[in-house]
């Protein structure tokens, strides 16, 4: 017997991971959630979904499957909401996943609190918290973590992390908020966001910073404990920024393990220096940078060796998936391919850098075997809360602040 999940929110986002959740073997029965009945309507009708999709668990708001038996909620809502709804979702007795970020809004203490609350609301109520951060499941990371694991890096030295995405480039950051505020309930962010400017805060690229942190945070298993930013103000009244304080943002952070960390995000920038999301991590033995190994092979200080670089590929850097799963998830991507063609087909991740299928199995595996998430509510907060204090920072002209931690998920 599978588990249960309710999908909450079937915009374009939720849309490309509904196939994915419930094609898992490990899923029993789908619920479908949305307050636009006609995105109900397009999955509900299609015969991919009517093996575990019952028209009685249509629902058209998030108190209406709160109320439901299910074990499990996906929201993939407006990025202002992810967070009380996660909430209310655990309280009322159901494990949950969230699209990134934990909460997207101006207010930093507002950010802090609702972490806070997260955290407590899964101690409280012994439900699991997964972000759906994507660059922890990038080859890349995947990886690293593993050489991370050999203890092939050494002592970590340095790390940067960046998110460079220019609000006009391929992905149009006009065209997304275009979008979102054309559904009800970007209709009412437009009041919400009105009373955030006359308490008088301001937004800034570190608030949606967990592309960037994540990478060196997960691979260094090491959380930020002081910070220091800086912030480049747009100077020609783009209406875009005329609720930032800041387009582009600079954090230098230092990290519990003793190393330095560089995080970028910029949304006002021509093209980008190398990769636009991406991380590079410096050991004393090992380095990793733009998908490229180095080892001095060191183990005693005089003891390096002629440096060797190895090129790799994404297959070669990223993890397996079950067997069983990525044949799911091969089937479920390749709905319209004929079942002899499929047989002789491989998987292929995709989605975010291939990361939609490993976040779609951790969040499955982990409710299925009554386990913390990798990505869990700890390790989450640990991502959001550097964006917060650099931005906090950067406002008071790169003052260095102390940066919050609640410690390690319990076991």
């Amino acid at each position: 017997m599978g588990i249960s999940i309710g999908l909450v929110g079937l915009g374009a986002f939720g849309q490309a991971f509904a196939p994915l959740f419930k094609s898992h073997p490990q899923v029993s029965r789908i619920a479908l959630c949305d307050r636009e009945p006609e995105r109900i309507k397009k999955f509900a009708d299609d015969p991919f979904f009517k093996d575990k999709f019952n028209p009685r668990d249509a629902y058209t708001s998030l108190d209406e499957i709160c109320k439901s038996d299910l074990d499990a909620l996906v929201v993939i809502t407006q990025p202002w909401l992810h967070a009380p709804q996660c909430v209310q979702a655990m309280k009322s007795g159901k494990h949950v996943y969230s699209a990134v970020p934990i909460m997207c809004i101006p207010d930093d203490d507002e950010i802090l609190d609702w972490c806070d609350q997260i955290i407590k609301t899964c101690k409280k109520t012994g439900k699991y918290y997964m972000l759906g951060e994507t660059t922890y499941y990038h080859p890349q990371s995947m990886f690293c973590r593993r050489k991370a694991a050999e203890g092939a890096f050494g002592d970590f030295v340095y790390a940067e992390g960046e998110y460079f995405h220019d609000v006009d480039a391929g992905c149009s950051l006009r065209k997304v908020q275009k979008s979102r505020l054309a559904s009800q309930a970007g209709q009412e962010w437009i009041k919400i966001a009105a009373n955030y400017r006359k308490k008088g805060a301001l937004d800034g690229p570190m608030h949606y910073p967990t592309h960037s942190t994540s990478g060196p945070v997960c691979v260094m298993n090491a959380h930020a404990i002081k910070v220091t930013a800086l912030g480049y103000r747009n100077r020609n009244q783009d209406p875009w920024f005329k609720d930032y304080a800041f387009s582009n943002e600079t954090a230098l952070f230092t990290m519990s393990n003793g190393a330095a960390v560089r995080i970028c995000e910029f949304r006002e920038i021509a093209g980008s220096i190398a990769e636009s999301e991406t991380f590079r991590i410096m050991g004393t033995r090992g380095t990793f940078c733009e998908n490229q190994w180095k080892d001095n092979q060191r183990t005693t200080p005089l003891s390096a060796k002629p440096l060797t670089i190895k090129k790799l590929t994404a297959e070669e850097m990223r993890d397996p998936l079950p067997p069983e799963v990525a044949d799911a998830f091969k089937r479920a991507m390749n709905q319209k391919v004929s079942e002899n063609d499929l047989q002789n087909m491989d998987f292929v991740s995709a989605g975010h850098g291939g990361s939609h299928p490993y976040l779609v199995h951790e969040f499955v595996d982990a409710v299925a075997h009554n386990r913390q998430p990798a990505i869990n509510a700890w390790e989450a907060a640990r991502y959001m809360v550097m964006g917060v204090m650099a931005h906090k920072s950067a406002l008071q002209d790169g003052k260095t602040l102390d940066v919050p931690d609640w410690g390690d998920a319990p076991k």
